[in-house]
């Protein structure tokens, strides 16, 4: 029998590709007023180098001042592994040995003074250690100093984004025919990774089934509820593929749903085709929330609505910006973020609809793309 060829693998990014990230970030830092930057292992050392470490108690920081060569320190017990990741031809390595202190090699980097940037999830060590190096030093978060530093993707990372859209939407459309009454919430979960994994993901980082009263907790952990005949059930999941995030949600029901219910649903299914509406560039952030709010506002439903609009999605799958009132900051194309309003009723049910969004010169198109409709399930 035929069978659907497994989709080709991602362009490959180049060491050129993150020479001009690197270049980019250092640029931005001193737009912004800093010294430079300081990038510790996790989303924003992979996004800039491709190189994705261990993280423990040795330093590992990648050194980026605008008008000098990036440099990436390492302990030279993993030079090797660094000197193999795609981004290695566009950066120095300078490695440490055990005994050393690391923080003095890192120092001599940079200038006695200045302000610099450092990744939110450097250890609290690390940070000091700098501090104890450079007294005449200070440093903010990457997240406050430049949020949107990986906001805007380039066309292969828009190319990894939409096919993680994709593989979950096949995990969805064949969720739908799986029995959900009288099985747990967490078999649902179950079912819902595996076929992320069987099509195509990495690496699964969540599996939200919320139903009847836990849909209405939207970041509900998948219990040993029973689903039953009558349930709402929410299901929000996602995770990464070839490095880049998926996340979608939509809300299902057992059997036939009361006439409430499909109002619900209704209601934010339309909120979430106002906020889609709302994606063009240079609309601020806050303009896709105000969108969606709106008419879950004008239902009568406003204070069930308990979160922001959207989040951001890229190399992790939440990242600035963020749809949320408030933030000014204008929308440009290449963009990805969520739109994913829900109306949550205490100890009854709730309802959430997600698309990944990808802002273009024009407007803004889904990455997911499975019916918004309420799908009835066994």
């Amino acid at each position: 029998m035929p069978t659907t060829a497994e989709p080709a693998p991602p362009t490959p990014f180049t060491a050129d590709d993150y020479r001009a990230r690197m270049a980019r970030a250092a640029r931005s830092a001193a737009e912004a007023g800093l010294s430079g930057l300081l990038v510790a292992p996790g989303p924003d050392l992979v996004h800039l180098t491709g190189y994705q470490p261990v993280t423990t108690e040795r330093l590992t920081v990648l050194v980026l001042v605008e008008g000098q060569d990036p440099v990436l320190v390492v302990p030279s017990l993993e030079a090797p592994d660094a000197g193999r990741a795609p981004g290695a031809p566009a950066l120095k390595l300078r490695d440490w040995t055990d005994g050393k202190d690391p923080y003095a090699v890192t120092a001599a980097l940079l200038e006695g003074r200045g302000r610099f940037g450092i990744s939110d999830n450097a250890w609290a060590m690390h940070l000091l250690g700098m501090q104890r190096e450079l007294p005449g030093t200070t440093y903010t978060a990457l997240s406050d100093a430049l949020p949107m530093l990986r906001a805007v993707k380039d066309a292969h990372e828009l190319a990894r984004l939409e096919a993680a859209g994709a593989a979950a939407d096949e995990a969805y459309r064949e969720i739908l025919g799986v029995r959900f009454s009288g099985r747990r919430e967490s078999e649902i979960a179950a079912d819902l990774a595996a076929l992320l994994l069987r099509f195509g993901h990495s690496q699964v980082d969540f599996t939200i089934v919320g139903s009847g009263p836990n849909g209405a907790n939207p970041h509900h952990e998948a219990g040993d509820r029973v689903i039953a005949e009558g349930d709402m059930v929410v299901l929000d999941f996602g995770g990464l593929r070839h490095g880049y995030g998926s996340d979608t949600t939509r809300t299902v029901h057992v059997g036939e749903p009361s006439a409430e219910e499909q109002r619900v649903h209704d209601v934010v299914r339309a909120a979430q085709q106002a906020g889609f509406e709302a994606v063009r560039p240079g609309a601020a952030c806050q303009d896709v929330d105000r969108a969606a709010r709106a008419v879950i506002d004008d239902a009568g439903y406003g204070a069930y609505f308990i979160h922001r609009t959207g989040h951001g999605i890229g190399v992790t799958t939440h990242e600035p910006p963020y749809m949320i009132e408030g933030e000014e900051r204008p929308l440009v194309a290449g963009m990805c973020f969520s739109v994913e309003p829900g109306i949550y009723l205490p100890g009854r049910f709730g309802v959430r609809i997600e698309d990944i969004v990808t802002v273009t010169e024009s407007g803004g198109r889904r990455l997911n793309n499975t019916p918004h409709e309420l799908a009835i399930v066994r």
